[in-house]
């Protein structure tokens, strides 16, 4: 069975890939964060048991302290990070602290060092100031590292290479987050843009056949004004073609309404099975591959008024839908469990104008029904309109 996508579906589908991907990038920034905590506290255990405890204690505050910095980050503008600097001085504060404290505790001022420059690091900066900042960033991290602990005496080239690694790190993945939303956005525009096109299409579809009619009405009636004394006949003639005039107009006007209304048939077979299913039934739907090619406007009233019935008549538990092509003719089937109020020989006003609306597009009507379905059939040629 096909499984079709209705677009609020398919919009809903994409809002919760956005959100999947930001915890993603939240969840693998603060994985890096606490394994750099690990690294501190299993580098300072030979200071003691409650020393190690202490500095990991220390470094999960540093990390709660960056998850509002990452929320922040989440929702970030074109602003300088000057911006919300209340949010950003407590968290700042608090890394600092948490910094300090761990690095006198294991001995280490690169610990302080990472975990303040990594706050700065999660700042709203402007994408080519944040590009300096996070080289700034490494190349003080590789001095306090290489310089200051100096880790051919110390032995301490593992928790150099995280602390130094971690700001790459964190970039990487903020960007690859950056990237999304700027395709989500664009997506977003795009959409927008192809409804103001269509907007604009109809709008000048109307124009162009009102505009028309109107003109061709304003000079009939015209010429009847001017014959209306000289020539009765000839002026009674002109308001005939001018009231005929207006019919035609009124015609083209509803014949573009109905085109611009018209829903494929891949949508109403959706429709109808989320409509099914949300009256607590279980339905599938089989859709053959060029359905596309189906006439939507004969088979779309007919798949509406027949899920209607499924809803009125049948007995709530299951439904089966399916289009598909056989030789020169589109068949659609659809199966429920049997209600209590069932007509059993295809009788009924909503099947009758079903029948009705296939025989006048050289289809038919086939009705079966078993011990425990239910099954209504509709074939129509495939050039039917």
């Amino acid at each position: 069975m096909t499984r079709t996508t209705t677009p609020l579906e398919a919009s809903a589908r994409l809002t919760r890939g956005v959100m999947a991907t930001w915890w993603y990038t939240l969840a693998a920034v603060l994985a890096f964060e606490l394994l750099m905590v690990f690294v501190w506290a299993a580098a300072a255990i030979d200071r003691g048991p409650l020393t190690a405890a202490a500095v990991g204690v220390a470094g999960l505050v540093w990390c709660a302290s960056t998850v509002p910095l990452l929320v922040a980050y989440r929702h970030r503008t074109d602003q300088l990070p000057g911006e919300g600097r209340a949010r950003v001085l407590v968290c700042l504060g608090v890394a600092l602290l948490a910094g300090a404290a761990g690095g006198w505790l294991s001995g280490s001022w690169l610990v302080t060092a990472a975990t303040v420059l990594q706050s700065v690091v999660l700042l709203n900066w402007p994408p080519g100031l944040r590009l300096r900042v996070v080289i700034g960033v490494v190349a003080v991290l590789l001095v306090v590292w290489l310089v200051v602990e100096d880790p051919v005496a110390t032995d301490g080239w593992l928790p150099g290479l995280y602390a130094t690694l971690l700001p790459v790190v964190t970039v990487s993945s903020l960007w690859w987050w950056d990237v999304l939303i700027t395709l989500d956005r664009a997506r977003a525009t795009e959409a927008r843009y192809a409804a103001s096109q269509e907007r604009l299409r109809v709008a000048t579809d109307v124009h162009d056949l009102q505009g028309h009619h109107l003109q061709v009405i304003a000079l009939q009636l015209e010429l009847a004004d001017r014959l209306r004394d000289s020539d009765p006949e000839a002026s009674a003639e002109h308001l005939r073609a001018a009231r005929a005039s207006v019919d035609a107009a009124r015609q083209g006007t509803r014949d573009l309404a109905t085109r611009f209304r018209s829903v494929p048939l891949r949508d109403e077979l959706a429709n109808a099975v989320d409509l099914l299913r949300a009256a607590g039934a279980t339905a599938q739907v089989s859709i053959g591959a060029d359905a596309d090619e189906a006439p939507a406007d004969v088979l779309g009233p007919v798949i509406r008024e027949t899920t209607t019935n499924v809803l009125r008549h049948g007995g709530g538990r299951w439904a089966r839908l399916s289009l598909d092509r056989s030789g020169a003719q589109w068949r659609y089937e659809i199966a429920n469990d049997v209600g209590a109020a069932v007509p059993g020989d295809g009788s009924g006003s909503g099947l009758d104008g079903i029948r009705r609306r296939a025989e006048q597009a050289g289809g038919s009507l086939a009705v079966e029904r078993a011990d425990d379905a239910f099954t209504v059939v509709v074939t129509v040629p495939a050039g039917a309109a």
